[in-house]
């Protein structure tokens, strides 16, 4: 009689996988399946601690220790890097951000008969699970959950309302779409919910963009020490803890350069780290985050200079990436397969990659590896604590 199969791994989906290649939704490394897919508990597989999982889409492991998520999060940037047929020099040891760490997050709400849901979506659909308690976002998001209720309740409609969450410098930025508050009586509504709840700022969009309608001070961001105007919609890093990792790792690998382009730059969270006493270029398409890279410089003197440029269409060519001491990318999802083909041509040695997108980084580490770069260092990040979304940090060089 078969006593089961044995779950080796944890695939990029988060199905646990068997040797001979068997998914099994939820399950751990060393859980034993029987052929009737009756899952036996192994020394990885842990009770979730939210009661909303695996119901709530924020999270798909929440059912693997902190052993088995280390692991799932080294082998699925490792392991990119192999089939890309990429060599590997040193792995930097995984970083994971602890529980309730998440400063930023999209929620979504809805007005009910009997009152409003509001949390995240199940997993591969639009309903909205009724958060009650969550482990993933920090303490001060998730305290607004309860009254951000009572108002999609009193002004919502029967569309979904989108829910925008960031932990900014002066308290948390908050931004609903798909909320009616017309007239005198629904303004001073939304003023007193800004006030009684301590936002830094509150907008409302209503099909045409974010309109302010709270914000007592200029709310920023400060990365590098330097405080940056925060625009709507911005991009920050998911953990303070991840940001810390991330712009440390850029700063050991880019250490002696004196000159450094940082492509697809945003706000700056790299460029205000990397600068002083180099001089860093900061290389960025959207309008606002360009702006506000450009004014945080401008007001402190810091050694960066801005250049508003769309590295997709108009990649920096190879004859300027080659004037450079060193090079940081940290593209979208897409990666950067053309901004990488003219550093492949150019005379480039030095060049930090981060990523939040292993497929695509894999592709672009091979077009380096292939012009003759060599991938120093290499570190997995999980910021994105019991989900299937995984960061990296990696050097190469030449």
């Amino acid at each position: 009689m078969s006593t089961g199969e044995t779950i080796e791994r944890i695939a990029a989906r988060g199905d646990g996988v068997t040797a001979s290649g068997r998914h099994v939704a939820r399950a751990a490394p060393g859980d034993t399946v029987a052929g009737d897919g009756t899952l036996t508990p192994g020394p990885h597989h842990v009770a979730p601690p939210c009661r909303h999982f695996p119901t709530c889409g924020g999270c798909q492991l929440q059912h693997a220790d902190e052993t088995a998520l280390r692991q799932f999060v080294t082998d699925r940037v490792v392991h990119a890097a192999e089939g890309q047929g990429v060599p590997v020099g040193e792995v930097l040891p995984t970083h994971l951000s602890p529980p309730n760490s998440r400063r930023r997050a999209t929620l979504h709400a809805l007005r009910t008969a009997k009152g409003a849901v509001l949390g995240f979506r199940e997993g591969g659909s639009h309903r909205i699970v009724d958060m009650r308690e969550c482990h993933i976002l920090r303490p001060e998001l998730f305290a607004l959950a309860a009254p951000l209720r009572a108002l999609v309740a009193e002004y919502g409609t029967r569309t979904p309302v989108d829910i925008e969450l960031a932990l900014g410098d002066q308290g948390i930025d908050c931004t609903l779409k798909g909320i009616e508050a017309e007239g005198l009586a629904a303004t001073e509504a939304m003023l007193e919910f800004a006030r009684d709840n301590n936002l830094a700022r509150l907008s409302l969009d209503r099909g045409f963009g974010p309109e302010t309608v709270w914000e007592p001070q200029p709310l920023t961001i400060t990365l590098g020490n330097i405080p940056v105007p925060f625009p709507h919609g911005s991009f920050l890093q998911p953990t303070a803890d991840g940001e810390f990792v991330l712009v440390g790792d850029a700063q050991r690998y880019l250490a002696g350069a004196n000159t450094v382009a940082d492509l697809f730059s945003g706000l700056g969270t790299f460029a205000f780290a990397l600068a002083g006493p180099r001089k860093v270029l900061a290389v960025e398409a959207a309008r606002d985050a360009h702006m506000a890279c450009k004014a945080g410089a401008n007001a402190r003197g810091i050694p960066v200079l801005t250049l508003h440029r769309d590295l997709f269409r108009n990649p920096l060519q190879s004859a300027e990436a080659s004037r450079f001491g060193a090079l940081l990318l940290d593209p979208p999802r897409a990666g950067a397969r053309e901004q990488v083909a003219q550093i492949a041509a150019s005379e480039a040695s030095r060049v930090a990659y981060i990523s939040c997108n292993p497929a695509s980084w894999a592709r672009d580490a091979k077009t380096l590896a292939e012009a003759g770069f060599r991938l120093e260092s290499l570190r997995p990040v999980g910021q994105f604590r019991w989900s299937t979304h995984v960061e990296l940090t990696s050097y190469f060089t030449r």
